[in-house]
């Protein structure tokens, strides 16, 4: 089992006072019944019910009184009644009992002293059919796939590890972990897919890995649509969106298509759901509140880079180009950067926005804007010379700051620069290995000027 670093997240959730049972989201595959396992070392005893298996989700259909749940479950395992031994209650699959879902409630209500995780790749979906969630009684935890300091983890690299550490990062281990991330950025971060890489080293073993996949994703369909028109149109979206991810996307004409923009539009709302994918939309905001423009067309983000670069057939381009910088058009560059920014945090709140300027003389787009307390710093996923920002720099030009982050493979440094216009601002550039850490990274390049 690899580490996560989502432990340290159910860690601080069990010492809560006023801890309530803890939904975790998250889409297939990406570890979360691998977490609770690991997890589960932290407590006496470990009760694990995967609501698949009939046996256990009848359980919660046949009963409504909460103790005799628990002293059901409790003889089950064997752990006496009276017990003042910490146990650990996972409901994984738990959308395959709206019952389940009900009684959660008086986990936290009656029964404290259980840690009570529930889990299910498909539960958010149930919102669609009118299921009562206990509101105000519940807490959420989002888990992705492997970040790059995850995928450093299972790849045994301690020292890496500990210099990755170090703000600001010391430029001697610079090649070796850049190379390490260009392998990261080459097969992504799911789960298996890093496990059977890590332990052969070859890509030609994990293409039936990311074609089991997908095909797992598209026989779910028929789970969360609502009607039979629907799966046909589920199943359209998530195969172009395998190659169009990282585009500016059109739900009318969506993937050469002739369905309705509604109809496709509520196919990509079904599917953020289960967190397979996420739009991000724009904001012409240079300063909070960073409001969100959804009258204008999205970009298009999938749950894992690697499985972008397998789809889109573009895993040679990668082993054989020094930098991801200028791959596919840059766009694998700007997709990873999405990737780690989102990483960072487990709300399931969390997204990504980028900026625009639209008029009738000029364009103008930034890959990213990243909220630092009360400043809007924007994110540039750039090769080349920094006089070529020129996006960022009218963004400068407009906000009341000056303080910038270009993203590229090059080593860490701040640079001194000046826009068009002559507004001098501090330009950070931030290796790739290093974006997961932008929050730390902004607070140490103010904090350094």
């Amino acid at each position: 089992m690899f580490q996560r670093k989502s432990i340290t997240e159910l860690l601080v959730w069990k010492d809560k006072k006023d801890r309530k049972p803890l939904i975790l989201r998250g889409a297939r595959q990406v570890g979360k019944t691998t977490l609770i396992e690991l997890f589960s070392k932290e407590f006496d005893f470990f009760i694990n019910l995967n609501l698949d298996i009939k046996k256990n989700y009848q359980i919660f259909e046949q009963n409504d009184d909460i103790k005799k749940i628990i002293q059901i479950l409790f003889l089950e395992h064997n752990i006496p009644i009276t017990t003042n031994k910490t146990v650990l209650l996972f409901i994984d699959e738990i959308q395959n009992s709206s019952d389940a879902i009900k009684l959660l409630r008086y986990f936290y209500e009656k029964a404290k002293n259980i840690y009570v995780i529930a889990a299910g790749s498909l539960l958010e979906n149930l919102l669609i059919k009118n299921i009562s969630y206990p509101v105000g009684r519940v807490e959420y935890l989002v888990l992705r796939p492997f970040s790059f300091e995850e995928f450093l983890m299972a790849s045994n690299e301690e020292m890496l590890l500990k210099i990755h550490e170090e703000i600001p990062f010391p430029n001697y281990g610079h090649d070796k972990i850049l190379k390490i991330f260009n392998e990261y950025c080459l097969i992504g971060g799911m789960p298996e897919i890093v496990k059977n890489y890590l332990k052969n080293k070859d890509l030609v073993l994990i293409k039936n890995i990311f074609n089991n996949l997908i095909t797992t994703y598209l026989d779910d369909v028929e789970k969360y649509a609502n009607k039979k028109t629907d799966v046909h149109i589920i199943r359209h979206v998530i195969q172009n969106s395998l190659r169009l991810a990282g585009d500016r996307i059109k739900f009318e004409g969506f993937g050469e298509s002739n369905y309705k923009s509604k109809d496709i539009g509520e196919a990509f709302r079904t599917l953020e759901k289960t967190l397979l994918l996420q739009l991000n939309y724009p904001t012409t905001s240079v300063k909070v509140p960073l409001i969100e423009n959804k009258k204008k067309s999205s970009k298009l983000q999938l749950l894992d880079t690697g499985i972008l670069n397998y789809f889109a057939g573009i895993q040679n381009q990668i082993l054989t180009s020094d930098n991801i910088d200028n791959v596919f058009e840059g766009k694998i560059a700007e997709h990873i950067v999405g990737q780690e920014i989102i990483s960072a945090n487990t709300s399931p709140l969390s997204k990504n926005t980028f900026w625009i300027k639209e008029k009738k003389q000029s364009n103008a787009e930034i890959d990213y804007i990243f909220q630092y307390m009360d400043l809007l710093i924007p994110i540039e996923v750039k090769l080349g010379k920094t006089g070529r920002l020129r996006s960022l720099m009218e963004f400068i030009d407009l906000c009341p700051h000056n303080y910038a982050v270009r993203v590229y493979s090059g080593e860490l440094r701040i640079d001194k620069v000046k826009t068009i216009k002559g507004k001098k601002f501090f330009l950070m550039n931030l290796p790739f290995y290093l974006i997961s850490k932008i929050e730390d990274y902004i607070e140490w390049l103010i904090s350094a000027r």
